[in-house]
């Protein structure tokens, strides 16, 4: 869910902001919801003028997620547009309209942490596909002026490499798409993949993204990965053809609408055998994308090896240690072993229960209410 607030204090200013699904709490959660909230000042001048200014940087969000909603600001009016890539503007909300494509206008006085006038342009259930780096207009009219501020959010997520059991680079474009699907993510972005090198991301083989590049993330040059002399950074093989030519993938993926965890038995078992396990525990066996954002947004952390719905073998280590794969935080992986007879144990993913559905009141005599119906 991404929300982006106008909140009017007097005739001075609006703040906007995004707010994220809640994750579970962790040392490095303090830092990562400051990257959650986006100011935006509006000011109206005593001539009437409306100046809207925005802050630098961007909205963090992930995918999914709902919100409250409360009452109306007299005379300012607010219109979210999102701008797409070629700059061409298209209204989620005008004035206060009604439900539309997943986006609702949250009228003022109510929300938690709003004051009086606040405003917000909600966009429900977030998906990796439709919120990739989202450019949002904000614009404010009061009775004769208005004014317009630039608002970018962005899901967070993981980038992770992948190839399937058939070995390397033997994806063509389409192929790599359906293989990020399979494993609950899509293809990853130029700019997602450049954020994770950012963030240390190694990886000697070239893979698609999503504007149908070919690229590979180098943070420690070596002679195997475009020469040792070369210097740190995402080499480009530039855009290749979809059909014919055939490479791993880069995947992105974002926060889970349930939990990853470790099957934990007294004896390992083979593929069969594990999801069989998993499926009486009431889950099924992780997908490689799930188990990556549980390492990475849940900071799931266990130094055994596991089955994997695509058949592989993967560990998420978060605090290095001995015996544990090296000294680099990450997601091990020992490849695809024989699923009949090589044993290890499983990782497993339970969705969130969904929300009770309310019941409706029973209606209660009035005389029984009052207690004096009869006994």
């Amino acid at each position: 869910m991404v929300q982006l607030c106008a909140q009017f204090l007097g005739l001075a200013a609006v703040t906007c902001m995004v707010r994220g699904l809640a994750v579970p709490a962790s040392p490095h959660l303090s830092e990562r919801e400051k990257g959650r909230r986006k100011v935006v000042h509006v000011l109206e001048l005593n001539t009437g003028r409306v100046i809207v200014q925005t802050a630098p940087g961007k909205v963090v969000t992930h995918r999914g997620g709902s919100s409250p909603s409360g009452s109306d600001p007299a005379r300012i009016r607010v219109k979210w547009t999102k701008v797409s890539d070629a700059f061409v503007f298209e209204t989620c909300r005008r004035r206060w309209a009604g439900e539309r494509a997943g986006v609702r206008v949250v009228r003022a006085g109510a929300q938690e942490d709003a004051g009086t006038g606040d405003a917000s342009v909600v966009i429900h259930n977030v998906t990796l596909q439709g919120s990739r780096h989202a450019l949002r207009s904000c614009e404010v009219t009061n009775d004769m002026e208005d004014d317009t501020g630039f608002v970018t959010s962005t899901v967070e997520g993981v980038v992770f490499p992948y190839h399937p059991r058939l070995g390397r680079y033997k994806l063509n474009y389409q192929q790599a798409q359906e293989v990020c699907r399979q494993q609950d993510a899509i293809l990853a972005s130029h700019g997602q993949l450049h954020k994770a090198w950012l963030e240390g991301l190694d990886w000697c083989n070239a893979g698609w993204l999503e504007d149908g590049s070919v690229q590979y993330p180098i943070s420690h040059p070596r002679e195997q990965c475009g020469r040792k002399d070369a210097p740190p950074g995402v080499r480009n093989y530039g855009y290749r053809h979809k059909e014919d030519e055939r490479y791993d993938a880069f995947c992105f993926t974002s926060n889970l609408n349930g939990r990853v965890y470790f099957l934990k038995r007294f004896k390992k078992v083979n593929y069969s055998e594990a999801a069989k396990a998993c499926q009486r525990d009431g889950a099924a066996v992780a997908k490689v994308g799930q188990l990556f954002a549980a390492w990475r947004l849940q900071l799931l952390d266990r130094c055994e090896a596991g089955w994997l719905e695509d058949g592989s073998i993967r560990y998420p280590i978060v605090n290095p240690r001995a015996r544990c794969g090296g000294p680099e935080p990450g997601v091990r992986s020992l490849g695809f072993p024989d699923r009949k007879f090589r044993i290890y144990g499983v990782y497993c993913f339970r969705k969130n229960a969904p929300p009770p559905t309310p019941q409706p009141k029973r209606a209660v005599a009035a005389g029984a209410a009052n207690g004096t119906g009869n006994n």
